[in-house]
C-alpha cells in the first residue's frame, strides 16, 4: 500500500467528533480525527511489515499518520537521527509521551535518549525523555538496570517534581508510578517518594483527565501480586 493510499484510508475512518476531542488535549492540523482503536483494528496490519512507509506516514507532519507510524515501525531497525527527528516533530503530548517514547524505549538507543531528553529545556522532548525511560523499565529485566541511576532520578522527581514544567510533572508522576511497579529491587522506594510528592497538579486544558495519585496506583499493582512483572512490548 502506497503513502497516498493510507492517507486516503486514514482520512476515511476519521471523524469530526474525534478530532474535536483531539483538538482539546493539543493536536492541530492536519490530521483527520482517528480512533486509535481504528488505526490497530483496520491499518496496522497494512503497514506493520513496511518499515519504509511507516517512516513516510510520521514525516506527513499529520498526527494520525504518526500515531499509526509509531504502532507499526520496527524500533529495533531506528537509527538514533531518526529518533531525534521523531521528538523534535512530536508537537502534542500523544506523539512525545506515546508514540516517540514507545519506540525509543525498544529501540537500541533506549537510555542514552532517555537520558539526553529528559535534561531538555523543551517540553515535549523532556516529557519523552521521561516516558522513553518509564516505558524502558516496564520491558527490561531488573538485572539489566542501572539501580543507583534510577534511585537518583526518583531522588530528583522528589525534589523539583511540583517546580517542572507542566507535562514533566505528568511524566516524572509516571516515572514514579513504573519504578513502583516494574522494578521490584525500587518498589518500597518509589512507594516512599509517591507518599512525599502526593497530588500532582497538572493543566489537562478542556478535558476529563485526571493525573494519577503515585502512591494508589502503586498500591494497586502491588495487592494484585504484580510487582515486577514485566510487559513483552510497551507499544500499544
Amino acid at each position: 500500500m502506497t503513502l497516498e493510499e493510507m492517507m486516503d484510508k486514514l482520512e476515511q475512518l476519521g471523524s469530526e467528533q474525534t478530532k474535536k476531542t483531539f483538538m482539546n488535549h493539543g493536536a492541530k492540523e492536519p490530521f483527520y480525527g482517528v480512533k486509535v482503536g481504528d488505526l490497530k483494528k483496520h491499518l496496522v496490519k497494512h503497514v506493520k511489515k513496511d518499515q519504509e512507509l511507516a517512516k513516510e506516514l510520521y514525516r506527513t507532519g499529520n498526527s494520525d499518520a504518526m500515531y499509526l507510524a509509531g504502532l507499526t515501525v520496527n524500533p529495533k531497525l531506528m537509527s538514533k537521527d531518526e529518533l531525534q527527528q521523531w521528538v523534535k516533530n512530536a508537537y502534542w503530548y500523544m506523539l512525545s509521551e506515546y508514540t516517540v517514547a514507545w519506540v525509543a524505549a525498544e529501540s537500541p538507543y533506549a537510555l542514552e535518549l532517555a537520558r539526553e531528553w529528559i535534561d531538555s529545556e523543551n517540553e515535549q522532548i523532556a516529557t519523552a525523555g521521561w516516558s522513553t525511560y518509564a516505558n524502558y523499565l516496564s520491558i527490561t529485566p531488573d538485572e539489566e538496570l542501572d539501580i543507583n541511576e534510577i534511585r537518583e532520578l526518583l531522588n530528583r522527581i522528589e525534589e523539583t517534581i511540583h517546580d517542572e514544567k507542566n507535562r514533566v510533572r505528568y511524566t516524572m508522576n509516571g516515572f514514579v508510578i513504573a519504578v513502583g511497579s516494574f522494578v521490584k529491587a525500587l518498589h518500597e522506594e518509589a512507594h516512599i517518594v509517591a507518599e512525599k510528592i502526593g497530588k500532582v497538579q497538572v493543566d489537562v486544558g478542556n478535558t476529563a483527565c485526571k493525573v494519577p495519585l503515585a502512591r494508589d496506583y502503586i498500591q494497586k499493582v502491588e495487592a494484585r501480586g504484580k510487582v515486577g512483572v514485566k510487559k513483552k512490548t510497551c507499544i500499544c
